[in-house]
């Protein structure tokens, strides 16, 4: 829990140094309270506190995880972000940034984009959420649900996401049966331990690397960090790699 609190409040920090409304800096405190809560509960029965740990090492190995991909596959560069649905921090990056690396480098074949889940306990629709983005996906429209889902995170109850699915233009009555049935555990799972395996600790965190077949060789991006944090990185994977003389 220490290192989500830390990992969510640097997110903060870097929410705010953008222009933010004030119903966001509301919600960005709020989700900074309940952690605190969270961690003042557990120090009461907690052991002696020990030295932390170093920080996992920004460089990371890692495979694209399965799922719905946003771009032109065969794109130069690929962008994994692992995101919390009802997280204030990933709506700040998929309300700002996301729009702009899309336009720049997704809509243009330079970047495939793919979204996997990192619910965090505390969020009472998080888990939720991801399934119905999934759902969506069954009937064609994941991208287009998840974007209603990110952009309304501080209303994700049952009733509001039934409505977001009829937007999208859904069968709502075959999605309901999706959500009721709950298949997506297994790969729910399988985003959470692809997560922990790059070192994710907080939400939205992001991987980002050079496309390659099998293991890519990435850094990880922790944050709702501006787009300018992300066009660097990207720029700098697609410039051409350096040629020695003969």
């Amino acid at each position: 829990m220490i290192v989500i609190a830390v990992a969510l409040s640097t997110c903060a920090s870097a929410a705010f140094a953008q222009s933010i409304t004030e119903k966001q800096a509301d919600e960005i405190l709020k989700e900074l309270r309940q952690i605190r809560q969270l961690l003042e509960r557990q120090a009461r029965g907690a052991p002696a506190p020990q030295a932390p740990a170093a920080p996992p090492d920004d460089h990371v190995t890692f495979s694209v995880p399965a799922g719905p991909v946003l771009g032109r596959a065969d794109a130069p560069v690929t962008i994994v972000e692992y995101t919390d649905l009802e997280c204030p921090f990933c709506h700040q990056f998929h309300v700002t940034t996301f729009a702009d690396i899309k336009k720049t480098y997704i809509d243009t074949g330079k970047v495939r984009f793919i979204s996997r889940d990192f619910p965090l306990g505390f969020h009472a629709h998080a888990k939720s959420a991801a399934v119905a983005s999934r759902c969506g996906g069954e009937q064609g429209q994941f991208w287009e649900l998840r974007h209603l889902l990110a952009s309304n995170a501080d209303k994700l109850a049952p009733e509001a996401v039934l409505g977001y699915a009829g937007e999208v233009g859904l069968d709502l009555k075959r999605f309901q049966a999706c959500l009721a049935a709950d298949r997506f555990a297994a790969l729910l799972q399988k985003d959470l331990d692809d997560a922990v395996a790059v070192g994710v600790s907080g939400t939205p965190t992001f991987v980002i690397a050079k496309t390659a077949p099998g293991a890519m060789q990435g850094v990880r991006i922790v944050g709702a960090q501006p787009f300018a944090a992300f066009d660097q990185k990207i720029r700098a994977l697609l410039e051409p790699a350096p040629t020695t003389a003969p």
